[in-house]
């Protein structure tokens, strides 16, 4: 094999379709077989339907919209890196038990935050 030709089958382009069900499988098995993005799933919803029922302005439904994206973002990356250093290893290790520690703190710093937009949007409205 030439190497220019591997050098394209190496840096193919797919198509947009392909790429696009390739993205697609991803989140239905993480909504498939995770229980974390179901429940995440479930509240980022109900956050956007209680800024459309409490008529928050343009803006602040944006903020919401932003906050769940950044929310499944950090879910979508804890459950990668998970299943990379599960895939290599079962045995107990210091390190890797560090990295997934990691892992989980950025979603538990995004459902922080997503705690606070949803203060400062919401608390008027509510009480």
């Amino acid at each position: 094999m030439s190497a220019l030709k591997v050098f394209r089958h190496i840096f193919r382009f797919r198509g947009f379709k392909e790429s696009l069900n390739l993205a697609i499988k991803g989140i239905g098995y993480l909504f498939w077989y995770h229980r974390n993005m179901r429940i995440i799933f479930m509240l980022g919803i109900l956050a956007l339907l209680l800024g459309i029922y409490f008529h928050l302005r343009g803006s602040e439904l944006v903020a919401i919209c932003i906050t769940i994206t950044l929310v499944f973002m950090a879910e979508i990356f804890n459950t990668a890196i998970e299943l990379m250093i599960d895939m290599f290893t079962d045995k107990y290790h210091t390190l890797i038990k560090l990295v997934k520690d990691i892992a989980a703190a950025v979603v538990l710093l995004a459902c922080i935050n997503a705690l606070a937009v949803g203060y400062i949007l919401f608390w008027k409205k509510i009480f």
